[in-house]
This record gives C-alpha cells, sequence and structure tokens, in this order.
C-alpha cells in the first residue's frame, strides 16, 4: 500500500498541465442553473461529467433526468469489505452577472499568477476536478483502496430542489459508509482546515404591490403609498440597532456556540482585518455580542439580495412605482428549519406592512444547517491527510454557506459527511473574479489521495 500511494503521488506531480487543462475544459462550459438560456450548456456538462467517469473505469455510469438538470451517477465497488464513499459533487455554476466587472472573460478559464480565473473555478468545478484527478492517479497505478459512487448534480447553485426526491427514490443505489463531498475550502493557503458545520438556507421573494399601474408622481405622490417606500421600511425594520433580527421567535431554536466552538472560532485567520482586506468594506458589521468569525460560522442572517421597483434607467422619470420586490436570504444554523423561518418571516410581514398596499411572499429555496462528528474515522482519515501534506494538524471550522445536500445525506441515509474542499476565503464565490488558488489545488489532489488511502 505505501508503494501504491507513493506511485500515485508520483503520477499526479507528473500531470499537472494535463490535471490544469482539465480543469480549464470544465470551468469553459457555462453551466449556468439558474439561467433556462442554459439548459443546453447543463447538458453538455452533465455528460462531461459522465464521460470523466467513464475514463476513471468507474461503471454503472448513468445520467438521471430531474424536473430540471439531471444526475449523474456511477460506481466502483471492486474493493469488498472495504469501505464505500458516496462522493457528491456539483457541475452548475451561478451566473456571472455583473459581466463589466470581470477582468477576464468568465467562461474562458485565465491563469494569471498562481490562480486561475473563471466562473466555477473554484466553486465547485475546480474541487470536482480535483477529486477526479486524486482518483485517477490512484486508478492509473493500481487499483482504488475503497469502494466510490458518484452522485454530481447539476442544481446545488439554485437550492438542489430535486436531490431530496432523488436520493429518497435511490436509497439502495446510494447507499454507503460516508459521503465525501468537496463544496467546501480551508482556512488559508498555510493553513489546512475542516469543516465540520454549514449554514442552511432559506430563499425568498418579496413583492409589495401599490396601484394598478406606475403613476405619475406629481399628481398622486403624498395621496397613494410608494410600495417602494413600505418595502424599504420593511427590510429596515427586520434588524435592530445591534443587528439582531427582528422577526418573531427567529432565535427560539437557535443553538448556542459551545465554548470549545468558541475556542476553535478564536484560533482561525477570519478577523476584522482580513474582512476588510478582503471584501473592501472599510468596518465589519453584525450581531453584537460575537466575533467576525463566529458570525460568518456560528450564527444565523437576514440579507437582502438584490431590490428591484419602478425606473432604474439612465436619467430621471417621475414614477410612483406600481410594485417593488425583494430577494431576501436567510443562512440558518443547527437546529432551525427552513419551514419555521418561513412562518416567522410571514407573521413578520403580517404584523408590520400597511393596510394600504398587499404583498405576496414566494419561498424559492430552502435547506437546513448540518453539523458533524469530529471523531467519526472518516474526519480522522482526511485530518490525517492534510497533516501529511501541510505538515501541521488542521483547524476545524464552521462554513457559513450552504449545502443542502449534507443535510439531505444525514436524513435520508443516515450517513455523516467529509467536507473536504481546498477553496480560499478570497476566491469570489458568486462574485465576478472567481478564482482558485493553483498551488492550493495541486496540494489539494495529493491530499485527497492520501486520504483514500487513510481509509
Amino acid at each position: 500500500m505505501p508503494e501504491h500511494r507513493d506511485l500515485a503521488l508520483q503520477y499526479a506531480r507528473a500531470h499537472r498541465e494535463e490535471f490544469l487543462d482539465s480543469l480549464k475544459a470544465f470551468v469553459s462550459i457555462p453551466s449556468v442553473s439558474t439561467d433556462p438560456e442554459h439548459n443546453r450548456d447543463m447538458a453538455v456538462a452533465a455528460n462531461w461529467v459522465a464521460d470523466r467517469l467513464r475514463d476513471l473505469g468507474m461503471e454503472s455510469i448513468q445520467i438521471f433526468p430531474t424536473e430540471r438538470h439531471p444526475v449523474v451517477y456511477g460506481e466502483w465497488l471492486g474493493a469488498p469489505g472495504r469501505p464505500t464513499a458516496l462522493i457528491y459533487g456539483h457541475y452548475d455554476v451561478q451566473p456571472v452577472d455583473p459581466l463589466d466587472l470581470w477582468k477576464t472573460p468568465p467562461f474562458e478559464p485565465t491563469v494569471v499568477g498562481e490562480n486561475i480565473y473563471g466562473r466555477g473555478a473554484s466553486d465547485m468545478k475546480g474541487q470536482d476536478v480535483a477529486v477526479f484527478k486524486a482518483i485517477e492517479s490512484i486508478v492509473r497505478t493500481g487499483s482504488l483502496p475503497v469502494n466510490v459512487k458518484w452522485m454530481l448534480e447539476g442544481e446545488e447553485e439554485i437550492g438542489s430542489p430535486s436531490l431530496p426526491k432523488f436520493i429518497s427514490e435511490h436509497k439502495e443505489l446510494l447507499s454507503c459508509d460516508f459521503t465525501l463531498n468537496a463544496d467546501s475550502g480551508i482556512a488559508a493557503m498555510d493553513i489546512p482546515s475542516i469543516t465540520y458545520g454549514l449554514r442552511g438556507l432559506a430563499y425568498f421573494e418579496l413583492r409589495v404591490y401599490g396601484p394598478a399601474s406606475d403613476l405619475h408622481s406629481g399628481m398622486y405622490g403624498g395621496s397613494v403609498h410608494n410600495p417602494a417606500i413600505v418595502l424599504a421600511e420593511l427590510i429596515a425594520g427586520m434588524h435592530d440597532a445591534e443587528g439582531h433580527i427582528t422577526l418573531p421567535g427567529y432565535y427560539d431554536r437557535v443553538r448556542p456556540l459551545t465554548e470549545q466552538e468558541r475556542a476553535e472560532f478564536a484560533r482561525l485567520p477570519l478577523t476584522d482585518q482580513s474582512v476588510k482586506e478582503i471584501t473592501g468594506v472599510s468596518v465589519p458589521y453584525g450581531e453584537a455580542g460575537f466575533t467576525t468569525a463566529e458570525r460568518i460560522g456560528g450564527r444565523p442572517t437576514l440579507d437582502v439580495n438584490g431590490m428591484l421597483s419602478g425606473f432604474t434607467g439612465t436619467g430621471g422619470k417621475t414614477v410612483l412605482p406600481a410594485v417593488a420586490m425583494a430577494k431576501i436570504s436567510m443562512r440558518l444554523v443547527p437546529d432551525q428549519e427552513p419551514e419555521d423561518v418561513n412562518r416567522q418571516l410571514r407573521q413578520y410581514l403580517e404584523e408590520r406592512a400597511p393596510k394600504t398596499v398587499r404583498w405576496e411572499l414566494d419561498e424559492l429555496a430552502g435547506g437546513a444547517a448540518s453539523i458533524s462528528d469530529l471523531d467519526n474515522p472518516w474526519v480522522v482519515a482526511f485530518g490525517k491527510a492534510l497533516e501529511t501534506v501541510w505538515g501541521k494538524e488542521p483547524l476545524f471550522k464552521r462554513e457559513g454557506g450552504s449545502v443542502p445536500v449534507v443535510g439531505q445525506m444525514q436524513r435520508l441515509l443516515g450517513v455523516e459527511s467529509v467536507l473536504a474542499g481546498f477553496g480560499l476565503p478570497d476566491d469570489n464565490l458568486h462574485a465576478p473574479n472567481e478564482k482558485q488558488h493553483l498551488p492550493t489545488w495541486y496540494r489539494g489532489i495529493d491530499a485527497f489521495i492520501h486520504f483514500f488511502f487513510n481509509l
């Protein structure tokens, strides 16, 4: 086994250019799941993934249709008596807007210095390809030391709406000892870390209606309640002066941070200063009584993701808008549930919205938070892999983002997940100029190789 491990590591280091070419090819596919105009690109990406599984010698490869975008499955079960890992990934990406802020074309992956830029370079095509290439390095130099199954979806960036049904209908097919989910990152390029918790998500569209159509603001202003103003006031009231969320009962089920968790948060290199440097803000903001790292990883949020109302073109148009809309997302922590938050938001609106307007609220996506046992053998195996490659013990952290499948795996399959990606905090996920740091990416491939042998 040690000899095979060494051969696999040598293979990976000898084929870095080919690995990078594969990443470029994947990032070049504009697989934007939320935009129907990219449905064909989604199919192309699914087939690209299936072809890579064939290249790796996987068996029983299938592309399962769903109501929107397909799930790609494959397996290799040639190691009887050994653990079975279900490898999760997603091949869809976020939209690229605003396009004019990109320094390089988002679907023409470009290497600048030590980084490769492109939509999906980090989230999560870069992580997908790292796992592909770790497996390739192993199978080109011998046999896999464990059994593997693959499930790669195309709807993660829109909340994985088809996945619970797919998992429920294919429990036997997906049965495993644990899942490997690379949709994650580490604390810094020189600080390996393991994510053991993810926040959940509740995503809404709120529309406030006033008059039947846009009105002349001179003729009707002051006599008709402006829905844009009403929406702004409603949103402004969702936080108090100390950053606490004011929805009724919002904190009732929030699991408090333990002293051990707060000690781990304090070890992370996520400080007010680092947030200022990464984001460009002058002063960090957040819930009183918590550090920046705790706010990001361990506390719930409520944010406005977009607003639209009235005239927004160049120049002036004196209009009183008929409707105002806002996209509102909440990141949830254990033990909050999206259904509870939906009720809390509706209660807030019923109590606060004036009778001069009417409102509608649609839930667009939702998923519960997840948290893993740090002592399970799969996490231990990954921790040893990180320590081997980086030469230091990893930190443990809770991530601010949401990966709904982790909670779904816990509930529907009864298995824990190892969150094991190699993105960095400044990778500009969901933003212009998304990137992946290549030296960290190559080290990540080595770590995945060690991980599979450690199992």
